[in-house]
């Protein structure tokens, strides 16, 4: 079976997500990539990009 591999990291832009149009596990999916993004990055970063980045990747609700 083909899938696709992520090659990227970085937040998806809050601002473009509808979440009033997501199901559970469309939530659930954007959750756990935004916790693999913060997760990977985070320790890579200064304090500063980290505080931004912890903003960026809370959970959706």
């Amino acid at each position: 079976m083909l899938g696709f591999e992520t090659l990227t990291l970085a937040p998806l832009d809050r601002r473009l997500i509808e979440e009033s149009l997501l199901s559970r596990e469309e939530r659930d999916w954007v959750d756990a990539y935004h916790a693999r993004v913060l997760r990977e990055i985070a320790p890579q970063v200064d304090e500063g990009t980290r505080g931004w980045l912890e903003e960026a990747t809370r959970p959706l609700g």
